[in-house]
């Protein structure tokens, strides 16, 4: 399943600040001139200012002065922008079909959400993608401390870029993110409740294991064995996908730390980006990851972005160092996810002028659409019940929509889609979001 949450908020800002940021022109592995406008930089973020965040940002296609401004948030946590910007919602991708030699050659994503809004995707927590800290204590996070370096991530943007200013913007977020979005949206509102300056003028944006099956007391035996038993009928399914092929065997041993869990590609043998140029074998979706690995630690590449060079050894789409209670130098756990549930925040967020779109792709088992659906019914009452929502005459889902005074939530399912929906259904989740911008019928 992908969760995003989407915010729209109108900043005023009138600050200065600094950060390092480069227009990018030429990209290798595409031929000729970009035909989008690409910027990447990093912002020193924090009191100190001691972690370096780095950014991409993709101007619109279309009218970048008054279409909306997206502020991405890539799950994980520890998964890098890049990684979204290429799978899922960026205006390039990886011509598999073609790749050889060190450099995978890049295409054009004729679904690109860039086609109707500006988009900038970010590097976050500290030590994800190519974002970086020179001081030990710098290098530690939890939930709270991410969402606060974000939104002076964006906060700092802003006023470097006062171009954006006036456009409407929206914060998303996939997967992890989804615990993320809301705390960022909860520091805007804190901001304004509070007096704090720069002003920012808000617009829109069963029955052994009773119900819970992530945050089980380790007391309750009938309910381990129970999700013992689950777990072993569940062990040849892809469970961002449960139609798509397994890749078991090069990383089943992982699914213990989480269900969606794919190698960095450190963990990987050193042939193996050998065995992923597409052949008679069978496919599998992750292993096409191995490209973006290839082409973001080419040196002509990393020089293209304007990377600081000896900051990031390897970069690597995810990061599992900083997830899942893993320990830096000093034995301190570098990230901790300290915030289990996000539903207090948005049942905050009801009493706001808020507009919010969440969406669930109806194959994904790492959030079943149906858990979704369950925590939003119990924070809101419903406008207009389930109806389907088409592209070119097919039904691409169903939806439904939340209300409650200014407040308004809609829901939609993705058919066929994964645990990252626009990775699986580009077209219509493209169609989904650019009704939605444009505030029309799903």
């Amino acid at each position: 399943m992908l969760l995003l949450m989407v915010l729209m908020l109108l900043f005023f800002i009138s600050n200065n600040t600094c950060l390092s940021q480069h227009v990018i022109e030429n990209l290798p592995g595409f031929p000729g001139k970009l035909p989008f406008t690409l910027e990447t930089g990093y912002i020193g973020v924090g009191e100190k200012e001691d972690v370096q965040l780095f950014y991409y940002f993709v101007e619109s296609e279309s009218n970048p002065e008054t279409d909306p401004l997206i502020l991405w948030l890539t799950g994980g946590p520890g998964c890098s922008g890049l990684s979204d910007l290429v799978y899922k919602i960026g205006p390039i991708s990886i011509d598999y079909e073609n790749s050889e030699g060190s450099i995978p050659p890049l295409i054009l994503n004729e679904n690109s959400w860039t086609k109707v809004a500006n988009i900038i995707f970010i590097d976050q927590p500290v030590g994800t993608g190519f974002s970086y800290t020179n001081t030990l204590e710098a290098s530690y996070s939890n939930d709270t401390l991410s969402a606060t370096l974000t939104y002076d991530l964006l906060r700092k943007w802003l006023i470097s870029h006062p171009q954006f200013q006036k456009n409407p913007l929206y914060i998303c977020g996939d997967s992890y993110s989804g615990i993320i979005v809301p705390l960022v949206v909860n520091e805007v509102y804190n901001g304004i409740e509070g007096g704090s300056k720069p002003h920012m003028n808000m617009k829109s944006a069963k029955e052994n294991c009773h119900g819970n099956y992530v945050y089980v007391d380790p007391e309750n035996d009938l309910c381990l064995n129970d999700l013992e038993k689950i777990t072993q009928c569940l062990d040849k399914i892809s469970y961002s996908h449960i139609l798509e092929p397994y890749c078991g065997a090069l990383w089943k041993e992982r699914r213990g730390v989480r269900p969606w869990y794919t190698p960095s590609y450190e963990e990987i043998p050193t042939n193996f980006i050998e065995s992923v140029v597409p052949t008679t074998k069978s496919w599998c979706r992750d292993e096409t990851y191995m490209f973006l690995h290839t082409w973001a630690n080419n040196k002509l590449v990393q020089k293209a972005l304007h990377i600081h060079e000896g900051t990031v050894i390897e970069w690597v789409r995810c990061n599992r160092s900083i997830e899942h209670s893993k320990t830096g130098p000093d034995g301190a756990i570098l990230y901790i996810d300290n915030v289990p549930s996000t539903i207090s925040y948005h049942k905050k967020f009801t009493y706001k002028n808020c507009r919010a779109l969440i969406y669930s792709g109806d194959h994904d088992m790492v959030i079943p659409h149906l858990s979704t659906e369950k925590w939003i019914d119990s924070i809101l009452p419903i406008q207009s019940d389930w109806r389907p929502w088409f592209v070119e005459g097919q039904v691409a889902g169903y939806t439904m929509t939340y209300g409650d005074g200014d407040y308004q939530l809609t829901y939609a399912t993705v058919k066929g889609a994964g645990h990252t929906a626009p990775e699986y259904k580009p077209k219509e989740c493209f169609a989904m979001i650019n009704r939605w911008f444009a505030q029309s019928s799903m």
